[in-house]
């Protein structure tokens, strides 16, 4: 196995980790409310908690690991957060829970920025949407095992056993990823010397301080932040509401809400899986401008569909189908997304996808405090999912009109269409 595949493999468990620790308070919700008697509006607080501090703290984590060293960074970031993720179990009320998630939250953000960091060095340019493939399809097969796993796990031990499991795991990964990994590959035991041609040489070597005012000057990074703003508001809600949502607003039961609240993270695996590929391979037909923003305003837009399809249903195998394409089709574009701010940031896509992914915590923050307001107000689960909707429909629009060649570093992020 070449050395950059088993840094992708190792990023990708890491992948899967952030998201169980990440969809526990979701999938353990029904019971922690109950046992805390904790009310809607609240529990969109305690939701909001944790994406308000994974924002606040998003950019400079990136920016850390451009300046020095995703190693040292991506140990920290886990540390942290799997503190704070045992930290829950000791949580007895609605101040305590709330900030334990925002702790959490603090922890945890950069986790995705950095990675995107580590991929723009490892990865040749022709590999790096695939590589964002395989990192957010981890994320989404986290996503399906959290009710597979943590549902039984909560059943027989209680919902704060949950989150005293999924600390332990951080801290080992955090172990086998401080002692192995390297910054720079040509430093990585056991690397050939012809991996390391394939890579390609980071010209600017080693870790420099970051160009702010030159990377906050491109219009192009704040206008795909606006358009992941946007997004994140249909994200947000399958990370956050969706299993609330089916059992008190679908009627699902917990047992099935544990069975068939996977099933959209399952098909996000493949969407991700397929989205990196094609969008490698278009980019190689038709450029990076075009095939990025293409498939991201495509998929958007048949997302924002299928979503309000979703919230006029009735029947509970149409939910669950019409949830799993929405999902899968709405993962479909994200690695292309995440390509796209990798080529506007250059050597500094750590701190770009930063920018980008503070702005999509932000419109996480916002759908998900603004759902348990909506649904202490009317008492109506539905009507919120289609302001979701509109809400995807409008990255949609944003995202078909960036031009990620537009971005710090023109001669490392070229238009990839062959010559001729």
């Amino acid at each position: 196995m070449k050395k950059r595949h088993a840094v992708v493999g190792l990023l990708a468990t890491l992948s899967v980790i952030t998201f169980l620790d990440r969809m526990a308070i979701a999938v353990a919700g029904p019971a922690i409310q109950r046992d805390l008697n904790i009310t809607p509006d609240q529990w969109g607080w305690v939701l909001g908690a944790y994406v308000i501090a994974y924002a606040v703290f998003e950019i400079p984590s990136g920016a850390m690991g451009d300046s020095h060293g995703y190693r040292k960074e991506l140990t920290r970031i886990t540390i942290w957060w799997s503190i704070f993720t045992a930290a829950t179990a000791l949580c007895r009320n609605f101040w305590q829970l709330t900030g334990a998630r925002f702790l959490f939250g603090l922890g945890a953000a950069g986790a995705y920025p950095n990675i995107s960091g580590v991929l723009y060095r490892w990865l040749p340019a022709r590999e790096r949407a695939r590589g964002q493939g395989v990192i957010w399809a981890a994320s989404r097969f986290g996503g399906a095992l959290a009710p597979l796993l943590l549902v039984p796990l909560q059943a027989q031990f209680g919902w704060r056993s949950v989150f005293v499991v999924l600390g332990a795991i951080g801290f080992v990964w955090a172990l086998v990823w401080r002692s192995w990994y390297r910054d720079r590959p040509a430093d990585q035991p056991g690397i050939t010397p012809q991996e390391v041609v394939e890579i390609g040489s980071d010209e600017a070597g080693g870790h420099l301080g970051t160009p702010w005012r030159r990377l906050l000057a491109l219009p192009q990074l704040w206008l795909i932040a606006l358009a992941y703003g946007c997004y994140a508001f249909g994200s947000w809600f399958f990370f956050n509401w969706f299993p609330t949502w089916m059992v008190k607003g679908a009627g699902f039961s917990v047992a099935e809400m544990g069975l068939y609240g996977s099933l959209p993270f399952l098909l996000g695996v493949v969407g991700n899986l397929a989205g990196g590929v094609l969008s490698d391979r278009l980019a190689q037909r038709i450029g990076i401008r075009r095939a990025y923003s293409l498939i991201a305003s495509l998929c958007l837009t048949a997302t924002a569909g299928l979503i309000l399809a979703m919230s006029l249903a009735t029947g509970k195998v149409a939910i669950v189908l019409l949830a799993s394409a929405a999902f899968a089709v709405m993962d479909l574009m994200l690695p292309a997304a995440w390509a796209m701010c990798m080529a506007i940031g250059g050597r500094y896509g750590g701190t770009a996808s930063g920018v980008m992914n503070t702005a999509g915590n932000l419109g996480g923050f916002i759908c998900t405090v603004a759902i348990g307001y909506a649904v202490s107000a009317t008492g109506d689960y539905r009507l919120p999912i289609q302001g979701v909707a509109a809400m995807v429909l409008i990255a949609a629009g944003l995202f078909a009109i960036i031009d990620c060649t537009k971005g710090l570093d023109h001669k490392a992020t070229p238009d990839l269409v062959p010559a001729g």
